[in-house]
């Protein structure tokens, strides 16, 4: 137990005081690091727009948790409470939102009539059961990924939204939060690359493991790392593609690397068709200490007439910073994207108000995950052959 809680300590240390820590984050624009870095953490940076919903947080066993709440306070959403079992993680919270209201209980949330949305980043075993205590209440849900860990949670998670109409949003960081990723679909939706062949989605990871708590090496509590990671590849094969079918082809994971954690999987990728191109896929645990990122994102967008290239953190021994995109067809351009807005969080918060699917159809966020859990369920062991 004491190792655990040392190694939660160091978690929280790693991920939320410290820029360098926060710098581990996918889901952390550019504004939370500077904000958490340069800013006291009582004030609001002037650009958020006036608050239109009022909205919560429950479990923050996840750094993304911050960029959650970035996203939708730059929406136009004001956090007003938060519950958390564990009082270390709470503590952080509180050093990071001191003026927001601690509940006692996650029943106390879920009680405030004033409250419309819940965002959540916790255990991920445990994020698809509270998804469907919030929709009973009458909220809206966004999560972090992976925000379902097996096919039985999907089946009833999809029956209670149907039932209640109410919106289950999974952050699919890598295209929602990442600005080069946002321009490259204004650019395929204009024509630039012609129709769209293929996606080639690749996730490395940096693994710090002596910063991780005791459920990101357990199967059962992470859902392996297709499940895991990969969701946001397959949230972007559908997106670029335009599929609204799919299938996998193969898939195949292992833990290649880390035997002194034998509930895990560092490496595994999938090939996968749809109604709308096709699409390869590759995450894993082995981003060096020597880069200058958490993970050397990259993301190619094969056309017709073209192809996009976009390395989502870095540029390894280039530009500084990331949201770099490259783009060629008839001339070979270099897009900064620094400056591109974000639009998810005002989408979102427009849809809870409008009952509308502007940020994301119910369904293609359904379908992303359903099959990022197909191809971990039917992944073969990636041993290499003797």
């Amino acid at each position: 137990m004491k190792d655990l809680q040392d190694n939660r300590r160091r978690f929280i240390k790693n991920s939320v005081n410290t820029a360098a820590g926060l710098m581990m984050m996918p889901a952390l624009s550019k504004e939370v690091l500077a904000s958490v870095k340069s800013q006291p953490a009582q004030e609001t940076p002037a650009q958020y727009p006036a608050p239109r919903i009022r909205f919560s947080v429950i479990g923050i066993n996840h750094g993304h948790i911050y960029g959650q709440v970035e996203a939708v306070t730059r929406g136009g959403g004001e956090l007003v409470s938060f519950y958390a079992k564990e009082a270390d993680l709470a503590a952080a919270f509180v050093k990071r939102y001191p003026n927001v209201k601690q509940a006692a209980s996650e029943a106390e949330v879920l009680n405030d009539k004033s409250v419309q949305l819940i965002l959540s980043s916790g255990i991920p075993d445990e994020r698809a059961p509270l998804g469907v205590r919030v929709m009973k209440s009458g909220k809206d849900y966004m999560v972090d990924k992976p925000g379902v860990t097996s096919l039985e949670q999907l089946a009833q998670v999809r029956k209670v939204q149907k039932e209640t109409k109410r919106i289950y949003s999974i952050m699919y960081s890598e295209r929602l939060e990442n600005r080069a990723t946002v321009r490259a679909a204004e650019l395929i939706k204009e024509g630039a690359i012609g129709k769209v062949v293929q996606t080639i989605g690749l996730g490395p990871h940096r693994m710090n493991g002596n910063t991780r708590p005791e459920w990101f090496f357990d199967k059962k509590r992470f859902g392996g790392i297709i499940c895991d990671i990969a969701s946001h590849q397959f949230d972007q094969f559908l997106f670029f593609t335009g599929s609204t079918k799919a299938e996998i082809v193969a898939s195949q994971v292992g833990n290649v690397n880390h035997p002194q954690y034998p509930g895990f999987e560092d490496f595994g990728d999938t090939v996968l068709k749809g109604n709308g191109g096709a699409g390869y896929i590759r995450v894993d645990w082995f981003t060096p200490d020597g880069l200058k990122s958490w993970g050397d994102g990259r993301l190619t967008v094969l056309g017709t007439e073209g192809y996009i290239e976009i390395r989502k953190n870095i540029d390894i021994a280039g530009r500084e910073g990331g949201n770099h995109l490259f783009l060629v067809n008839k001339e070979t351009q270099y897009i900064d994207c620094s400056n591109v807005e974000l639009p998810y969080g005002r989408q979102l918060v427009d849809d809870v108000l409008n009952r509308t699917e502007t940020a994301m159809s119910q369904e293609h966020c359904f379908l992303a995950t359903e099959l990022a859990l197909k191809a971990q369920k039917k992944a073969t062991d990636v041993t290499v052959l003797s």
